[in-house]
């Protein structure tokens, strides 16, 4: 099986990678996997039908980053430093991840959140070439054949998206396509998935908002959303197409709204390797990060009472974390509940009181609560930090300042050095801003964030702000599941991702509660090969090149298959000349 149907990637005697292309000219030009722009050589571009398209200067790929590095240092707004850097992956995608790679703190903030979120918005102003796959109403019908339109035929992970809630910002219709699109340039770039590899999915059920359905330039299906039977119909029938073209690969379910997250996901994770990283990574990376926190305190995380304030998609998957993790130190889960409290928009979860049923396994017996000082009838948040003796609190809520100053500074009663991650993004929805919450503890709190935040100086002392940002796990749990070929995405195989992270940074950043973005490569090849151990020691795992191998076996393993932006020589087949090339490209012929 060739890799794309436009080219395929060989070896030659020497076991070196090359390219054989099944197009030339200006038409291999257009195809951004293929395009090297002004740095095809000589003899490539007499031989692929070049010559006379380029200028005549050869130029390296350390000039070509040179050049467009210059180029997007002088614009000065966010969105469209974004949309630079797409039209450079729309024209050259070895260039485009080069760069990124090179320059990943500075622009990860800028092709994910918290600018994405402005892209999203103005997807369908913005949108200029065609990226990625589209399941709609319009194709369901006959989504088998719309699949086989696609170019790639490797396919070995797929980001897909109802873009019902897309971070903070709510239903965005198609432009949620944007999502997928990002989250698979972090598979790359961080997590060594060769970008023939990945394929982004929109999954087009309709939208809710009347201005999208009214505005005549918006891209997609003009219509309300699909909900219940319906939808599902929608859902089992791309399910099954997409497995049938693509038997090797992982899907990571991406935005979905609160009302479909959890279904979606236990509907299909063992139909299709799945699993949801607004679910599973947001819990994962905010475990990694409290325990890392625990051991800045000189403490455990059985010793702490955490407050998770949100309980959608992600607020849920920090409560299993927590609870997994407590778990795993010794804790039955009787116990471990005591220690949880979480409150979504009407206050804290406690049995008897109305709630969706992902809920119910979080809330609090009532008579936990006796004795607490609660004006209403349910506790709120400063109520239940104070009561519950808070020492971290998380914030998933989406709503902006809700960790106020007499908030943060009564966990100082129960805490030395109370944990507070306010983890929403993008940045205009997070719970507190980091500044305020170290001023208003002079300095004690540990912090972390979910959007990116400079360093704060406070009284001669600068205090990193880590970012628990999920890129620190889904490109290797993405990438592991799919080296190990894992029958199933596991709750094991997540966890095992939380304490790889956990572990890294204690042995490579010690001071830190995460590491610095600029480290993602490095994160991501540990990561993913703790979560092939798993996948074996659970028997999930069908490739059988990793069975047997010993762990620093594996990591080698992880290392030899990560991807590197860097340019394969081109080679046409000893059976094909240029002429059969060009008459196939342009006639159909052969």
């Amino acid at each position: 099986m060739t890799v794309s149907r436009y080219y395929d990637v060989k070896r030659d005697e020497r076991g070196k990678r090359y390219l054989e292309p099944f197009v030339t000219g200006s038409l291999l030009l257009g195809i951004p996997l293929l395009n090297k722009g002004t740095a095809f050589t000589h003899e490539e571009r007499r031989m692929l039908g070049l010559e006379g398209l380029l200028p005549p200067h050869v130029t390296t790929l350390e000039e070509q980053k040179e050049r467009n590095y210059r180029r997007y240092r002088l614009i000065e707004n966010d969105l469209e430093k974004h949309i630079f850097l797409r039209n450079l992956q729309d024209r050259n995608e070895v260039l485009f991840y080069a760069l990124l790679v090179e320059h990943m703190a500075e622009m990860l903030p800028i092709l994910y959140t918290p600018t994405v979120g402005e892209a999203v918005r103005q997807f369908s102003y913005i949108y200029r070439f065609p990226r990625g796959f589209t399941a709609s109403t319009d194709n369901i019908h006959e989504i088998e054949e719309a699949l086989q339109n696609v170019p790639l035929n490797d396919v070995r992970l797929a980001v897909a998206t109802d873009s019902s809630a897309i971070l903070g910002i709510g239903d965005q219709g198609f432009g949620g396509l944007a999502i997928s699109i990002g989250k698979l340039t972090i598979y790359t770039a961080a997590g060594g998935l060769g970008p023939d590899k990945a394929l982004p999915i929109e999954l087009d059920v309709g939208t809710n908002r009347a201005d999208l359905i009214n505005d005549p330039l918006y891209l997609g299906v003009r219509h309300r959303r699909l909900t219940g039977d319906e939808y599902f119909a929608f859902m089992d029938r791309f399910v099954e197409a997409f497995r049938k073209r693509y038997p090797n690969a992982v899907m990571q379910w991406e935005d979905f709204g609160k009302d479909t997250a959890f279904a979606v996901l236990e509907r299909y994770r063992k139909v299709l390797p799945s699993f949801n990283d607004d679910i599973q990574g947001t819990g994962a990376v905010a475990l990694a990060g409290v325990m890392a926190a625990c051991r800045l305190k000189g403490e455990r995380l059985s010793d702490q009472r955490f407050v998770v304030y949100g309980a959608g998609a992600g607020g849920a998957g920090v409560a299993q974390a927590l609870l997994d993790g407590l778990v795993r130190e010794g804790l039955s889960l009787e116990e471990a509940q005591a220690r949880l409290f979480v409150l979504d928009s009407k206050g804290l979860l406690l049995k008897g009181r109305p709630m969706e049923a992902y809920k119910e396994r979080f809330a609090q017996d009532p008579a936990r609560i006796q004795g607490w000082s609660v004006a209403g009838e349910v506790p709120n948040l400063y109520e239940t930090v104070v009561g519950a003796r808070a020492t971290v609190l998380l914030g998933l809520s989406g709503q902006p300042g809700s960790f106020t100053q007499p908030i943060v500074q009564a966990m100082l009663a129960h805490t030395d050095r109370p944990v507070v991650f306010p983890l929403s993004n993008p940045t205009s929805a997070s719970e507190a801003i980091p500044e305020d919450i170290l001023r208003w503890t002079s300095g004690k709190a540990l912090v972390a964030a979910g959007s990116p935040f400079e360093p704060v100086e406070l009284e001669g002392r600068v205090y990193p702000i880590g970012q628990g940002n999920n890129a620190f796990i889904f490109p290797g749990l993405g990438f592991g599941a799919v080296l190990a070929k894992a029958k199933e995405v596991s709750d094991g195989m997540v966890l095992e991702a939380a304490y790889a992270l956990y572990d890294y940074t204690r042995r490579r950043y010690p001071d830190r509660i995460y590491p610095p973005t600029q480290a993602l490569r490095e994160v991501s090849q540990y990561v993913a090969a703790r979560v092939i151990r798993q996948a074996l020691q659970e028997g999930l795992a069908r490739e059988e090149r990793v069975m047997g191998l010993s762990p620093e076996a594996i990591q080698a393993y992880v290392a030899e298959r990560f991807w590197h932006p860097r340019y394969l020589p081109y080679r046409l087949s000893k059976t094909q000349g240029v002429g059969r090339v060009l008459l196939k490209t342009r006639f159909g012929f052969g």
